[in-house]
């Protein structure tokens, strides 16, 4: 049977008694899900580029799935999450496929792909039954549960195992990542579940992916080798507005502590393993491990991130070191090809030796201006990071010019309406453009309010009057809220103050996984959630559960932070105006995420506190206000205490 063709348009879907009004039993008409539907088709049949900004219960995942499906075409959707993309293939797509296939409008071949991290090798299950890999009875007992799964699984995507911890360690040792594979040499190369998640690609029409996965695929098919996503002729990306973080770190160059680490773990356990070690290539991976963990102390203890703009200096200083270092790396690889006994397995640790090298020779030794190179402490690992400072030319010339369509979508992507922002950042020059309003009734089931009588957020007494304010509004809304910031510090800081004086369960980011935290969130009646920026997206509680969304101050992104700096300094450079260009409407597009979480479907009704009064008294501050939606606002507490009574 042939694919889905395109003798349906989406007003044959999407009118009042269209298609989908007979397939779903709770169908509602949306004028604006139909606009947004037939612009999207427009572009794919005309190979336009277009940016849609699609309110939240617009439908737009349906209204973006419609027309790929009809347009004949390949057509690879990007999500922001993995959340998403399984949404999507195992509920949204079989959906419609079933409804088509039942008036014989044939079928919808779709497949997903994800990182190479989400999926077993089986080569690795197999020798772990073997050889001695696995430390602890907890990562024996977890290497059971996959082995069983291992027989029956047709994906061999981690996702479907329910009972393994999300924190095992066992899987790290027998996923499918590319540093040990030998590709068509494996003895289960047929049978490989990359091999099959390819073979599925090529067979498909709309192939969905996550934004990780797309962009380090576009940087892979830039360089000497293919990339793992089949050609396609358009791309819709889902949460586009996070593009331009995603892209800068796939497009930029990146060496850590641990890498080295892992290089020299592995070639030891292969070579343990598959008994081709020696004596001189023990001490070549010891006399490697020491000169890294030297040279990585050379950056110093100290959490977080900094710019680092004296690589000649440093390099004068520390090149003795520094040449060790890449002697070691090439004396690795060197002894791996002398080995007469080195099995297949050893081709890629070379190849990974000289590749790390290589990245760390870029990181300092080049004098491209155009990346910002920076400095990250986390835990016991140092991160050497050099970004590109604007990806827009880099996505004009690599994507957009090279494809015949591209789809941009979110809630939030417009700055007053306007969506120069977006285009200039991402270099997506004449393209069509779309606002759709969302569904729901702002004005009715929420509240906006800022109070006037706290002090600036700079002022150090901003710290114990915000906590107060919150300890009020907490109590006029029985918990049931999430508190947002832009710091770890002030969060931290707020949650001790507030945690003591109210009666509900508080929960705080950082003491579980974001998931766990999510799921104690909506099973914990009046609980409260205090969190920072990952939890300002992609996040759905809706209901009651969720009345109230607090935001400590407008999030402006740290200025000091060494990426956000370089990206002013180039806009300040090139004669713009970076804090009207760029600061505000970034902040803009962030508070209207933080903001996103609270109304969630059309029975939903709450309020959203802004603890930042200079949305009230700056001139800059109507931008934000022209980038909400048209909530009900004030800046009297009696009025929250009504609308909470009422």
């Amino acid at each position: 049977m042939p694919p889905v063709t395109k003798a349906l348009t989406p007003r044959q879907f999407f009118g009042r008694k269209g298609l989908l009004s007979e397939w779903h039993a709770h169908y509602e008409f949306r004028p604006g899900q139909l606009a947004m539907a037939e612009a999207v088709d427009s572009a794919l049949v005309e190979k336009k580029h277009l940016i849609v900004e699609a309110g939240t219960g617009t439908g737009k995942t349906l209204a973006y799935l419609v027309p790929a499906i009809l347009s004949g075409k390949r057509v690879v959707i990007s999500t922001g999450t993995k959340n998403l993309q399984e949404q999507l293939f195992f509920k949204d797509i079989p959906f419609l496929a079933k409804h088509l296939l039942k008036q014989n409008l044939g079928p919808v071949r779709a497949c997903y792909m994800k990182g190479r991290a989400n999926y077993a090798c089986r080569q690795k299950i197999y020798d772990a039954e073997k050889e001695p890999v696995l430390d602890g009875l907890d990562e024996v007992a977890d290497l059971q549960i996959i082995r069983e799964w291992e027989k029956s699984t047709e994906t061999g995507d981690r996702a479907e195992i329910k009972t393994l911890p999300e924190a095992s360690t066992a899987w790290a040792k027998i996923d499918a990542r590319g540093d040990l594979c030998t590709g068509q040499k494996c003895p289960q190369f047929e049978r490989c579940f990359i091999t099959l998640m390819h073979q599925r690609a090529q067979a498909s029409d709309l192939i969905i992916v996550n934004h990780h996965l797309f962009f380090a695929d576009l940087a892979v098919k830039e360089g000497e080798m293919g990339g793992i996503i089949p050609d396609y002729n358009a791309v819709i990306f889902d949460e586009a507005h996070e593009i331009e973080d995603v892209a800068g770190q796939y497009f930029g160059v990146n060496v850590s502590s641990y890498q080295f680490e892992e290089l020299a773990r592995d070639v030891a356990a292969l070579a343990h393993r598959k008994e081709f070690g020696s004596q001189e290539l023990d001490r070549t991976l010891v006399m490697m491990g020491e000169r890294a963990s030297y040279f990585f102390a050379l950056f110093g203890a100290a959490e977080g991130r900094s710019g680092f703009r004296a690589q000649e200096a440093f390099l004068i200083e520390n090149e003795e070191i520094y040449r060790d270092v890449l002697a070691g790396l090439e004396l690795v690889a060197l002894q791996l090809e002398l080995l007469r006994a080195a099995p297949e397995e050893a081709i890629p640790l070379i190849a990974r030796a000289r590749e790390l090298a290589r990245r760390l020779q870029f990181w300092m030794e080049s004098r491209d201006r155009t990346y910002v190179y920076w400095i990250e402490r986390r835990g016991r690992g140092t991160f050497l990071q050099a970004t590109p400072i604007d990806v827009s030319s880099l996505l004009d010339e690599k994507l957009f010019d090279r494809l015949e369509t591209a789809v941009l979508t979110s809630a939030t992507l417009a700055v007053a309406g306007e969506f120069e922002f977006v285009q200039q950042r991402l270099g997506l020059r004449g393209a069509r453009t779309l606002v759709v309003p969302s569904h729901f009734d702002y004005a009715s089931q929420a509240l906006l309010y800022v109070p006037q009588s706290l002090p600036e957020p700079r002022n150090p007494a901003f710290t114990a009057a915000a906590a107060a304010e919150i300890i009020e509004l907490l109590m006029l809304s029985k918990g049931r809220a999430f508190v947002l910031f832009t710091s770890y510090q002030q969060m931290r800081l707020v949650h001790d103050r507030v945690s003591l004086e109210i009666p509900y369960q508080t929960l705080i980011q950082g003491t579980g996984p974001r998931s766990a935290l999510l799921e104690e969130f909506r099973s914990t009646p009046n609980a409260v959630l205090f969190a920072t920026s990952s939890f300002w997206q992609g996040v759905d509680v809706p209901g009651e559960q969720l009345s109230c969304v607090i935001i400590d101050k407008l999030p402006f992104a740290v200025p000091s932070d060494p990426v956000v700096e370089a990206r002013i300094a180039a806009i300040r450079e090139n004669g713009g105006e970076p804090f009207s260009s760029y600061q505000v409407p970034q902040a803009a597009i962030a508070l209207k995420q933080g903001f996103g979480r609270l109304i969630r479907g059309r029975r939903d009704r709450g309020v959203l506190a802004l603890l930042d009064h200079r949305i009230t008294k700056t001139r800059y501050g109507q931008i934000f206000f022209d980038s909400l939606p048209d909530y009900t606002f004030t800046t009297k507490r009696t009025d929250v205490e009504k609308f909470f009574a009422g």
